[in-house]
């Protein structure tokens, strides 16, 4: 099953996430498909950047968002 979920980079206590398309059984930070975008929470107000098409080509083929992308994407106006 393929999931659009978080990937953490940054430093110890400096997170930010890529969005990126993988297989579930993949460990979190591992091998992904493709990267659709980030989110930095740090920030203020937290920077949220998504590649829309690609977002809505990988929902269509049946990818299924994390619970945190799931309320990303509706910040975003996707899906």
């Amino acid at each position: 099953m393929v999931k659009i979920r978080l990937r953490r980079m940054g430093a110890h206590k400096k997170p930010f996430y890529r969005i990126v398309v993988a297989d579930s059984r993949a460990p979190r930070d591992g091998k992904f498909i493709e990267e659709i975008g980030y989110y930095d929470p740090m920030k203020e107000p937290a920077e949220i950047k998504i590649d829309e098409e690609k977002a809505k080509k990988w929902l269509s083929t049946g990818a299924q968002p994390t619970d945190t992308v799931k309320s990303l994407f509706k910040r975003n106006g996707i899906a």
